[in-house]
């Protein structure tokens, strides 16, 4: 992998706390019009645009992205984002605080720590940072014109590499130091911390590193990735005097070793049985599930091909049947195919998981408890909880060329915005 240090846009240690954001697409305008409510400094102003004009604006508005780039351009003006003299590279540790998420963490924290690089857009055309999602066109569209407005890298993508002890010797020896940033971010209530990579042999031997690792891995941002990506090249295509060398070849990204990433299940509400009464249902699950009444206590799923369902206030086990899935088939193999084959599709009738009206997915970090809640209000009528994808099983389907089915896996934490920024120029 071909990687560079550059000169990170960042905010002073005493405006961090404002400046930075939650990612854009993890939640709507009204969310962040609300956040950004009395701080003039939020990064929703350059991040999410249309709540710099009256509510009920659209996202997508012509007016919009010229208003990412105005606000850019202010909060460099007045001291909020401010450029490195020179190039570096950055430690990033997220924190998952035991005491405010007993959904995803246990009895104590953990924290995953990723690089901040200037990756190469060439191993992104070319098949090396390697994708396992699809990627809407209107929705990379809409990034393209925010990185060619703001000529930068507002938000960075998420990538994992195969884990190398070298560098997480680098890692525990810059992170013995002070970090540059440390706090706790609400509303997720996430541990954000940051150090700032000055030795010149320390990057050097970083970018000779990374040199040596043959491919990395989109773990959250493929539609950020693409759209950096394409900016880039497209840039390189309009330039005459066009060298390899100018900053628009890279993009911003977060690289986490794979054996530290927190990957959490990612579940299912549906609004009814497709005409089946609940003892129907349950009498069909039998001929593709061992099905084992569980209770009124919150089951949670133990294993790959173990499901859990709740239904009329009840906790059941599912374990799919041997010969029902198949282990060598990175598709085959994974829950959410066998949940939408054997139980969506076959027994409810929901073949398209994205268009179709009847489904809802929550994220694991809500708990299970979401689950029972929606359920027990009348909303749903049934909800299904799946073992998490490994990040094992995302490398093989990323290897072998195919593509995950929709809502298939939830990293957390997600990447804060406003660490740093990178600029293209």
């Amino acid at each position: 992998m071909r990687i560079k240090p550059f000169k990170g846009i960042r905010p002073p240690k005493d405006l961090v706390e404002k400046v930075s954001s939650r990612p854009y697409d993890v939640l709507n305008s009204e969310e962040a019009r609300r956040e950004a409510t009395g701080n003039e400094m939020s990064l929703y102003h350059i991040i999410k645009p249309e709540i710099n004009f009256p509510e009920g604006t659209d996202e997508h508005d012509e007016r919009v992205y010229p208003s990412a780039a105005e606000h850019f351009r202010m909060f460099r003006e007045k001291g909020w984002l401010k450029q490195d003299q020179d190039e570096k590279y950055y430690v990033y540790a997220q924190t998952i605080l035991s005491s405010q998420h007993s959904a995803i963490s246990s009895e104590q924290d953990k924290t995953q720590y990723g690089l901040v690089v200037a990756a190469w857009v060439d191993d992104y055309m070319e098949g090396r940072i390697k994708k396992h999602e699809l990627t809407r066109r209107d929705k990379e569209e809409d990034r393209m014109k925010h990185v060619r407005v703001n000529n930068a890298n507002i938000e960075p993508v998420f990538f994992a590499y195969p884990h190398r002890d070298d560098l997480d010797e680098i890692i525990r020896e810059v992170t013995a130091g002070e970090p540059e940033y440390d706090f706790v971010a609400g509303p997720e209530g996430f541990k954000h911390t940051f150090w700032v990579i000055n030795d010149r042999e320390t990057i050097d031997r970083i970018t000779r590193i990374f040199g040596e690792i043959p491919a990395m891995y989109i773990a959250d941002g493929h539609h950020r990735s693409a759209a950096a990506a394409l900016v880039g090249d497209e840039k390189r295509r309009q330039n005459p005097n066009h060298t390899g060398k100018e900053e628009y070849n890279y993009f911003l990204a977060v690289c986490f070793p794979d054996n530290q990433l927190n990957i959490i299940d990612y579940n299912r509400v549906v609004k009814d049985l497709n005409g089946l009464t609940s003892s129907e249902f349950l009498k069909a699950l039998e001929e593709d599930f061992i099905v084992e009444k569980q209770g009124t206590e919150i089951y949670k799923p133990q294993k790959l091909h173990n499901f859990s369902l709740y239904l009329d206030g009840e906790w059941y086990s599912l374990t799919a049947k041997q010969g029902r899935y198949d282990d060598n088939d990175p598709i085959g193999v994974l829950d959410v195919t066998i949940s939408s084959n054997l139980i969506l599709d076959k027994l409810l009738g929901i073949k398209d998981l994205r268009s179709d009206k009847r489904i809802d997915f929550v994220g694991g970090i809500r708990g299970l408890g979401e689950l029972k809640r929606r359920v027990d209000s009348g909303e749903m009528k049934m909800a299904l909880a799946l073992y998490p994808v490994t990040m094992q099983q995302i490398i093989d389907i990323a290897d072998s060329g195919n593509i995950m089915p929709p809502k298939t896996t939830w990293f957390e934490p997600k990447l804060r915005s406003g660490l740093v920024i990178h600029e293209l120029v």
